[in-house]
C-alpha cells in the first residue's frame, strides 16, 4: 500500500522493483488481487497490463490497518499498544523523542 500511496499508480511489477528482495511476481499480484478484494486497491488496464491504485485515502488504510493490529495482538487495547511500544527494554528513545510523546499524549502537536 506504501508503494501505491508513493507513486500514485504502478504494474505489479513495478511494485516488484520497489520492494528490497521482492517475492515472486506471481506473489505481488496474489497481494493486489487480495488487497483489491479487500477494497483497498483498485485496478484499470492499459493494453494487457493491471495498472493499481490505492481505493481509500492513506489515513483510512492506516487506521484500517492500526484497528487490525490492535485487534491480534494487543487485545484491541490502545493501552497496552502504546505500554509496548515505549517498553524501555525494547526501545532505545532520545529525551527529545520522550518530550515529543509527552506533548502528543497531552494534546499538544509534538512538535
Amino acid at each position: 500500500m506504501e508503494i501505491l500511496f508513493r507513486k500514485g499508480k504502478c504494474t505489479a511489477e513495478e511494485v516488484m522493483e520497489e520492494i528490497p528482495d521482492p517475492p515472486s511476481y506471481s506473489a505481488v499480484r496474489a497481494l493486489l488481487a487480495t488487497l483489491e478484494q479487500k477494497e483497498l486497491v483498485t485496478h484499470s488496464k492499459d493494453s494487457r497490463r493491471y495498472v493499481y491504485s490505492a481505493a481509500v485515502p492513506e489515513k483510512r488504510a492506516k487506521r484500517t490497518a492500526l484497528k487490525q493490529l490492535m485487534a491480534t495482538f494487543f487485545e484491541g487495547s490502545p493501552e497496552k499498544l502504546v505500554a509496548s511500544l515505549l517498553d524501555p527494554k525494547d526501545q532505545n528513545l532520545s529525551q527529545a523523542e520522550i518530550a515529543k510523546i509527552r506533548k502528543l499524549i497531552d494534546g499538544g502537536d509534538g512538535k
